[in-house]
């Protein structure tokens, strides 16, 4: 039983590896389709390097909707679908219009997962395990990244003047591996009881789930908080601590700077004095170090808990894109820069990045887990193509260590929220967690 529920967990969660690849693989492809198209700063920020990401955002904002009607299951598997397409039609793209579409299914691909994997996983998992279940989400996430970076590299290495087309197109792979396992999976118990579900065969996933636990008295509390009044919309004002929760830790995770780092590292450290030819080398680095911290917060959020995680997180943001923006404004060379960038990439990793998708899909009741969730990641990816679109025109408008500095600062006031707003959501039930938030 217990193996049931982890293979459940991996399969769903290897969504997010696919997430990670897909996200980072376009750093590699960066600059040699700017030369091919001979596209300008704008139009290559807004919709070479953008146009996945605001594929993300709707993606992420309408992701709730087939979640709640098709189920958590069929859902995941049309995602699959649609990151194979985009692979395998953006390595063959003729054009920056065709790219850009194809990057854009792929960004939906993105967008619907980050809704759709935490919710599911989030719901199958016991209270006690759930940080960890829902992180492996993330972990997979990172895990895609550095897989991105390394076969980047190597690609580019040995594979010559088109070799970016390979580095986006190898992503079908397993991509199509994904799409075959999700068909394993079941359906979420609690979608199935939303959806009047027999329940019987609903007694029976949650003994799978928790061997231990009494499924009588738990099937009880899912149905009590299947419910619904009239004031059960998300934004009722019913919910309301749960939205500003979920809009503030999406939209710190993107003012921290973190997806400006990881699409734009091989610009970074040019700009820092690496030679050309080694700048995708430089990033692999950060990938290695994003994985370590992962599974360090992985192994911490269950026990320490998610708010003592991100204050952690936030101090090292804090200390690490100063000591960035110092090294740039002085001049240093190019490894101090690298070796700030990976600190900060392992303060993100322990903080932001092991919480985020855990809380969010805690943190709202059965009836608007959907729409919660879809709010959260949109809001987070809203702001993650603002950010990448704007990128290249602010590095031409102000120094690099300006931009350090001003995501230095952002992550002070995150610090200041955490300390002050943040309530802890560790080892307690999703039902439990409803009742606490809408008192």
């Amino acid at each position: 039983m217990k193996n049931k529920l982890l293979y459940w967990s991996i399969t769903v969660a290897l969504a997010g590896f696919l997430f990670g690849f897909d996200t980072i693989v376009i750093s590699g492809a960066d600059q040699p389709i700017q030369k091919l198209w001979g596209t300008s700063a704008f139009f290559h920020s807004t919709f070479i390097m953008s146009m996945a990401l605001w594929g993300t955002v709707i993606g992420a904002l309408f992701g709730g909707i087939p979640c709640n009607t098709f189920g958590r299951k069929k859902t995941l598997f049309w995602i699959g679908i649609l990151y194979t397409v985009s692979a395998l039609g953006s390595a063959m793209a003729t054009g920056p219009y065709l790219f850009s579409f194809f990057r854009f299914l792929g960004g939906l691909g993105v967008g619907a997962s980050s809704v759709a994997a935490p919710i599911y996983i989030s719901e199958i998992a016991p209270a006690k395990d759930r940080g960890k279940l829902v992180a492996s989400y993330q972990f997979n996430i990172v895990f895609g990244i550095l897989v991105a970076f390394l076969s980047n590299y190597l690609i580019g290495q040995y594979l010559g003047q088109n070799s970016w087309r390979w580095m986006l197109g190898i992503e079908a792979v397993p991509a199509i591996i994904y799409t075959i396992m999700v068909m394993g999976v079941p359906n979420s118990p609690r979608w199935l009881m939303m959806k009047g579900g027999a329940e019987e065969k609903v007694k029976a996933m949650l003994k799978v789930i928790n061997p231990n636990s009494d499924v009588t008295t738990e099937l009880a509390d899912i149905k009590a908080s299947l419910v619904k009044t009239s004031r059960d919309t998300l934004f009722s004002g019913k919910f309301s601590k749960s939205v500003w929760l979920a809009f503030l830790i999406a939209f710190f995770n993107q003012a921290s700077g973190i997806n400006f780092v990881l699409y734009y590292a091989p610009r970074i450290f040019e700009q820092a004095g690496i030679a050309s030819d080694n700048v995708l080398g430089a990033s692999i680095p950060i990938g290695i170090v994003n994985l370590i911290f992962t599974i360090l917060g992985m192994y911490l959020i269950d026990k320490v808990g998610r708010r003592t995680l991100l204050m952690i997180g936030s101090v090292g943001y804090i200390v690490t894109l100063l000591g960035v923006a110092w090294a740039f404004s002085t001049g240093a060379e190019g490894v101090i820069v690298v070796a700030f960038v990976s600190a900060f990439v392992a303060s993100h990793a322990i903080g932001q990045g092991a919480v985020i998708w855990v809380f969010i899909s805690e943190i709202f009741p059965n009836t608007v887990r959907d729409s919660g969730m879809s709010l959260g990641s949109g809001t987070h990816w809203v702001f993650a193509a603002l950010i990448t679109m704007i990128t290249l025109p602010v590095l031409e408008a102000f120094s690099t260590s300006t931009v350090f500095y001003f995501f230095a600062a952002m992550m002070g006031l995150q610090l200041l929220w955490v300390i002050f707003f943040m309530p802890e959501t560790k080892g307690v039930s999703l039902e439990e967690l409803e009742r606490k938030l809408t008192s």
